[in-house]
């Protein structure tokens, strides 16, 4: 029995669309699913007819207690909350209902979504980054083995620009426009997490990174995004105060903003160059085929 929690969410539904699809879950007697979801309404009718749904947050030790039982192992995603009071509370304190549970229940494996950065300068300030790397502490503090994909920004959260891309032709982000960097496309964080779930001959704890296959810069990214488009698009970079006067806008909350301008902050110093690309942690997906096959027909829908 595998748990999947966030179903619905960008990694966790695509995560979940790849083990569906996997033979080892098509034959009789194969893996079983279980979804841990608010809304199951949320969840395509073909979906919950395959899978066992335990409505309700995974935050919620009674919902946890129902869903980890029987479990052999669980995908674990905190999903952000920008109201949190603090940070650990938004990542440890989401997470401790569950770790007590993974106990209680015997779940033998555990993998989590989390960042680079650990053994970097950078780590004990780095906002939701060192949040998330505490949470992976407590996780592995409860004897389940645990492994964490270790991911830098996604490719994927260009999405929230895509009007402004399509309408003013402009992006931004905080980055140096010449600071080469890696980025993952969410798919393939996805297909780590499968590879991972599926086979789960692994023991004890550490980390998973999923780098891409390049790094690049956001001009980088720019000609790119121009190239497979067919028009100009330009990168603008963004101050750290505006980063927090426009969350500050949005109604997020205090700790959330801090968290987030921390972490650009130590992206920019470096937090996302401690690990080596290799053939390991090399993810397959180009930043051009990302752009061809997800952002362009956003733009153009």
């Amino acid at each position: 029995m595998i748990v999947i929690t966030t179903p619905t969410g960008d990694i966790g539904s695509q995560l979940l669309t790849t083990l569906l699809r996997n033979p080892l879950l098509q034959r009789p007697g194969g893996e079983e699913l279980r979804v841990i979801v608010r809304d199951p309404a949320k969840l395509p009718d073909a979906v919950r007819e395959r899978v066992d749904v335990v409505p309700g947050s995974h935050g919620d030790a009674d919902v946890v207690d129902r869903a980890f039982a029987g479990a052999d192992a669980v995908f674990w995603l905190v999903p952000p909350d920008t109201q949190a009071p603090s940070l650990e509370a938004a990542y440890s304190g989401f997470t401790r209902a569950a770790a007590r549970a993974f106990t209680t229940h015997g779940v033998g494996h555990v993998v989590g979504v989390s960042a680079l950065g650990r053994d970097t300068p950078f780590a004990g300030r780095a906002g939701l980054v060192t949040a998330s790397l505490a949470m992976d502490d407590l996780i592995a503090s409860t004897g389940v083995a645990y492994r964490a994909l270790a991911n830098p920004s996604f490719m994927d959260n260009l999405l929230r620009q895509v009007e402004s891309i399509r309408d003013r032709g402009v992006f931004t982000d905080t980055a140096a426009a010449d600071r080469k960097a890696p980025t993952a496309a969410t798919r393939d964080i996805a297909a780590a997490a499968a590879a991972l779930l599926l086979d789960r001959s692994w023991t004890g704890t550490g980390s998973v990174p999923v780098l891409g296959p390049e790094d690049l810069s956001a001009d980088d990214m720019a000609r790119i995004v121009s190239e497979v488009l067919g028009r100009p698009v330009r990168y603008e970079q963004q101050p750290l105060d505006r980063l927090a006067a426009t969350l500050t806008g949005y109604g997020v909350g205090e700790a959330f903003v801090q968290g987030m301008v921390e972490m650009m902050d130590a992206k920019e110093k470096g937090l996302d160059d401690g690990v080596s690309r290799t053939a390991r942690t090399a993810s397959p997906t180009t930043y051009r085929q990302w752009c061809e096959q997800v952002l362009r027909p956003a733009v153009l829908a």
